[in-house]
């Protein structure tokens, strides 16, 4: 078993935490949900995209049959802001086992008029209904203890580019993949860490959407800066995952023509593989 941290004395449950509220979904009508998106899970100015998955996926699991998002795969067609949303969701096809839909929201411009801000396909299932039986040669990250991880708090001023969303989570990076917050970056394309929710909500499958694209992109590590937008993200999830704070590790591979890939992978307490993720994203050169 890894080391880890204890939760916060007086945990929020989940269903009953900040992250729950702020990604409820009120609906309209059938497959007509709305929301406002909150300014509490913003990088810079633009909405986060994990945040945004995870409301598509709130709006989905109501459409649906089945509870537990198993695949989930967005494109991102312009950026979000804070304020209000509509999210619009359509069954495709309900199986015994799985069933699918797709999801899209929408925001309006300055004229009034509706624009499309990302849009998801979407595969549901009930997590507890799998069998037990793991055949795997994936072994969970090495991470130090918590206690000797930093997060943003541990610097002597805010990073530059730190945002709002990171006072809602409880994230201790792995000092081997901080060398460009020191302005040394090392080169490689990886980030650890340890992840939680700041109010000590226990991750969900909801959650884990939020998760696999809440750490800093790898991009700072390979030693290029600014924001890094996503173009596409896939998200497995495999489990429920365990009480207690996760682990996620991200690697890039191949940065060309001004995009990368970051593969993540998400461990819990139990040193199970809970969720899985590549997205494909741009980044600025020169």
């Amino acid at each position: 078993m890894p080391e880890a941290a204890s939760a916060p004395a007086a945990a929020a449950l989940i269903g009953d935490s900040e992250f729950d509220r702020d990604t409820a979904v009120v609906r309209r009508e059938p497959g007509v949900y709305d929301i406002d998106l909150s300014a509490g899970w913003t990088i810079i100015s633009a909405v986060n995209g994990g945040y945004l998955l995870a409301v598509l996926g709130r709006a989905l699991a109501d459409t649906l049959p089945h509870p537990d998002p198993f695949s989930v795969s967005a494109h991102y067609l312009t950026a979000s802001q804070p304020g209000p949303a509509v999210v619009r969701t359509e069954t495709v096809r309900t199986g015994r086992t799985l069933s699918t839909g797709q999801a899209s929201l929408f925001q309006y411009d300055a004229d009034g008029n509706e624009v499309e801000r990302i849009r998801v396909l979407a595969s549901y299932g009930d997590l507890s209904a799998l069998p037990d039986d793991v055949r795997t040669t994936a072994v969970p990250p090495v991470i130090p203890p918590l206690e000797r991880c930093l997060g943003p708090e541990d610097g002597p001023a805010p990073v530059e580019g730190s945002s709002a969303i990171t006072d809602r989570l409880m994230l201790k990076l792995d000092p081997a993949t901080l060398g460009w917050a020191l302005g040394a970056p090392s080169g490689k394309g990886e980030m650890r860490a340890w992840f939680g929710l700041a109010d000590g909500r226990d991750a969900d499958p909801l959650s884990l959407l939020l998760t696999v694209d809440a750490l800093p992109p790898t991009a700072f590590e390979i030693g290029l800066t600014g924001w890094v937008p996503t173009v596409e993200l896939t998200v497995h999830v495999r489990r429920r995952p365990a009480p207690g704070p996760l682990r996620v590790s991200i690697t890039t591979r191949n940065l060309a023509g001004g995009f990368l890939e970051e593969d993540a992978e998400v461990w819990d307490s139990e040193d199970r593989l809970v969720a899985q993720s590549r997205q494909l994203a741009r980044v600025r050169l020169g």
